[in-house]
């Protein structure tokens, strides 16, 4: 078939489509394949460098390197090929970066990953604009590299914003809105001991996550469970009990270890 044949595409564009799929329901198998397949028909048909064929690039990385310390070296190298074909503000170069970022992180690199984040914070709002869900979650990881960081002060800068935004966008009761609280209420409590503010924003976690999810819900009753330690540290026993009522297999340990277990 001749290059850019749109027949040879939607077949390239379906072997991508289930190796996403693949990968959702991790057949780690069949993701490599797929995107295999993807990739080599991509190049042939648009180019090494085309779109299509980085995008697919980033998949097969994260799936066939069997280091963190590789998978960073090869998405680095990658970062560099999306600027120089598509600039810096492009969806596949924002893409990568974010796999970048996540993988440095996870590697205990903050100081490289606040780099990468904040390159690709800049390049969502100019490409999306400020109150757009990706650049919301940009500044939130953001807020979290910080405080990988120790630097808590920004870390609640970004955070704060994030969740400004996130409430604007979302409602103040969606889950990205409330994981934002939880995040701030734990640097308030584990960092500046401000159990006053700290009390407030786990408050508001929990009656947003019952107001959302129900009181019956694993998200819930682990903010119920952080809430009860909290509660326990900072000494309120009045708003503890009060807490127990609320949640009666609070006051079971056996029920508490059971609810651990289960967690992923």
């Amino acid at each position: 078939m001749k290059k850019n044949d749109p027949r040879k595409l939607e077949i390239l564009d379906a072997f991508a489509a289930l190796g996403d799929a693949c990968n959702w329901v991790e057949e780690h198998d069949d993701v490599e394949r797929y995107y295999k397949r993807a990739k080599e028909g991509y190049e042939e048909q648009l180019g090494r460098d085309s779109e299509k064929a980085l995008k697919v690039t980033i998949g097969l990385i994260m799936m066939t390197c069997s280091s963190n310390e590789e998978k960073i070296e090869k998405l680095r190298d990658l970062v560099k090929r999306c600027e120089k074909a598509f600039g810096e503000e492009h969806v596949v170069t924002l893409d990568t970066l974010d796999s970048l970022g996540c993988m440095l992180r996870g590697n205990g690199e903050d100081e490289e990953a606040k780099e990468v984040y904040e390159r690709r914070l800049a390049g969502r709002i100019k490409l999306l604009g400020e109150d757009h869900k990706l650049s919301l979650d940009s500044l939130n990881n953001l807020g979290a590299v910080y405080d990988g960081l120790k630097d808590y002060e920004k870390a609640l800068e970004y955070y704060e914003k994030a969740l400004k935004g996130s409430e604007r966008l979302l409602g103040k009761n969606h889950p990205n809105a409330l994981d934002t609280v939880v995040n701030m209420a734990n640097i308030y409590s584990g960092r500046f001991h401000d159990f006053v503010k700290a009390m407030e924003f786990y408050e508001r976690a929990l009656e947003g996550f019952e107001a959302q999810l129900g009181k019956d819900h694993d998200n819930t009753k682990m903010r119920a469970m952080n809430f009860s330690n909290f509660l326990k540290v900072s000494r309120n026993e009045e708003r503890l009990e009060s807490l127990k009522i609320a949640y009666p297999w609070l006051s079971d340990d056996e029920a508490i270890r059971l609810f651990r277990e289960s967690l992923p």
